[in-house]
C-alpha cells in the first residue's frame, strides 16, 4: 500500500497520531504537501462524506475523521503556503440570529474543509449584518446559514436581502432540520441542502 493510501486510510479511521507520523514520513520521502493534501487527505474525506450520505457511517465517525484531517492539514499548512497552494474558495458559515444550535453547522464546516475550502465560522446567533460584514472582509464566495428552529428561519431571508442590498457577488446557501427546497426558493436563496456532505458539494460547485 502506498504511503498516500495509508494516510488516507488512517485519516478515515481517525488515527491522529498515525496520520501525523505518516505525513512526516511522506514529506521526508520528498512527496509534496500538495500531493499529500490532494491525493490522501481530501479523497479520504470524500469517502467519509459519501459513506455519511449513505448512512454507512454516523456523526461520531465523521467527527474523528475530521479531527485527523485537521491535524494533518495543520502540519501541511506551512508547506502548502511555501508551495503556493491556494484554497479552493471561501465560505462564511454560521447559525442564524436567535438560534444556538451548532452540531449541524460544525459538521458542514468539517465537510467543507474536507473539500479544500477555507471556512470562516461565525458561530451561533449570527445577525444578517454580521454575515454580510464577514463575507466582505474575507472576500467570500458563499454564505452558508444554518437554522434548527422554525422561529429563526426568517433570519435567512434577511441574510439574502442584505446580500442583495449590498450588491455582493456571492451565493447564499441554507440548511437545517426545518429547511425545505420550497422555503429556499421562496426567500431567493441560491441553494439548500438536507445533509452536510451535500452542503459541502453545493458550496464547492459555487466556488
Amino acid at each position: 500500500m502506498s504511503i498516500l493510501n495509508e494516510i488516507s486510510e488512517m485519516m478515515q479511521r481517525g488515527r491522529v497520531a498515525m496520520v501525523k507520523e505518516l505525513i512526516g514520513k511522506a514529506l521526508e520521502e520528498g512527496i509534496s504537501a500538495k500531493s499529500i493534501l490532494q491525493d490522501a487527505l481530501l479523497p479520504g474525506m470524500d469517502i467519509i462524506g459519501e459513506k455519511f450520505k449513505n448512512n454507512q457511517v454516523y456523526v461520531p465517525e465523521v467527527l474523528i475523521a475530521a479531527r485527523a484531517m485537521n491535524a494533518g492539514a495543520e502540519i501541511l499548512k506551512p508547506y502548502l503556503i511555501e508551495e503556493g497552494v491556494k484554497d479552493k474558495g471561501t465560505v462564511v458559515i454560521g447559525t442564524v440570529k436567535g438560534d444556538l444550535h451548532d452540531i449541524g453547522k460544525n459538521l458542514v464546516k468539517m465537510m467543507m474543509e474536507g473539500k479544500g475550502l477555507k471556512v470562516v465560522d461565525l458561530g451561533v446567533d449570527v445577525s444578517a449584518d454580521r454575515f454580510v460584514e464577514a463575507a466582505r472582509e474575507n472576500n467570500a464566495n458563499v454564505i452558508a446559514c444554518s437554522a434548527l428552529l422554525t422561529t429563526t428561519m426568517g433570519e435567512m431571508k434577511n441574510v439574502v436581502q442584505k446580500v442583495k442590498e449590498n450588491k455582493l457577488n456571492l451565493k447564499v446557501i441554507i440548511g437545517g432540520a426545518p429547511i425545505t427546497k420550497s422555503y429556499c426558493d421562496s426567500i431567493g436563496a441560491d441553494g439548500f441542502s438536507s445533509d452536510a456532505a451535500t452542503a459541502a458539494e453545493l458550496a464547492m460547485s459555487f466556488c
